[in-house]
């Protein structure tokens, strides 16, 4: 998959961690932005190596972590919910696992679970919570899997299409893949432009809209059936793009803008980050 014929967007900071400036550029065939240089794949983990990574971490010392990890216990309800409707109770890939807490909650409901993840500080830590693992995708049976999930995950892949092109070989033909991306059509994206969190550079590599994710699935006959709101994700988003904008998080600005963010998504249908419901054809 190439992408061609791409259209400056604009320049972002790393603002968690190398404090790096990288361009954004626009791809028209896909609506979607491309982070530009993208790091190789030795000096790619560098970009993680951050105690404020709390995806990473499990981290509880400031308000901000523990308000993350609340809201967090609500979130692993509803995607458990979700999964629940959409199969009944067999076999879950999650892959990105972080430290654990989806699995384990799926495990505790009755799924059969296994995890993929990169990073050995975040796999310890979910290990101590009962996660199962699996070394690679090579070592994953093909069509073996009634759900795959990849929470927040995609955008950080560095091959693409050979990522989508696994989910296909791996999923049951009944089978559902959620994927959930933050989605940069949204309010709370315009409003904090350069300083929006959810660009996230160079750990985020793309940056989806619905178009792009309804085309990058097709090519491997798969469906998008259904787009879902991840209303939360406008206040945690805001609260940080309020950091990185002006130096300090401003609770109630954050709020105000996460909350507009959520009314105009129920206008536009263009939410700060997406749940994508994807089957095959």
């Amino acid at each position: 998959m190439s992408f061609q014929n791409n259209i400056f967007y604009n320049k972002v900071v790393d603002h968690s961690v190398s404090k790096e400036v990288f361009d954004l550029h626009h791809n028209p065939e896909f609506d979607m932005l491309i982070t530009f240089p993208k790091p190789s794949l030795e000096k790619l983990p560098s970009y993680y190596e951050s105690d404020d990574y709390i995806s990473h971490t499990d981290g509880k010392r400031s308000v901000f972590e523990k308000m993350y990890h609340f809201v967090k216990g609500i979130a692993l309800k509803k995607k458990l919910k979700l999964i629940n409707s959409q199969s009944q109770k067999g076999k879950l890939l999650d892959i990105g696992a972080g430290t654990g807490d989806f699995l384990a909650v799926a495990n505790s409901d009755g799924w059969q679970t296994v995890g993929i993840e990169p990073s050995t500080k975040a796999k310890e830590i979910a290990i101590k919570k009962g996660v199962n693992f699996a070394q690679d995708f090579a070592s994953l049976e093909s069509n073996s899997f009634d759900i795959i999930t990849m929470w927040h995950v995609l955008e950080h892949v560095p091959n693409l299409e050979e990522y989508i092109s696994e989910l296909k070989r791996l999923i049951k033909s009944s089978g559902t893949i959620i994927i959930a991306v933050p989605n940069f059509k949204s309010y709370d994206a315009k409003y904090y432009g350069e300083f929006w969190a959810a660009f996230d550079v160079p750990r985020h590599l793309w940056h989806f809209s619905k178009t792009a994710i309804q085309k990058l699935f097709a090519k491997q006959n798969l469906k998008l059936v259904e787009v879902l709101p991840m209303k939360f994700d406008s206040f945690y988003v805001s609260l940080l793009s309020e950091k990185y904008k002006n130096g300090k998080m401003n609770f109630l600005k954050a709020f105000w803008i996460g909350l507009k963010s959520n009314q105009y998504g129920n206008r536009k249908k263009e939410y700060s980050s997406h749940i994508y419901v994807i089957k095959s054809e």
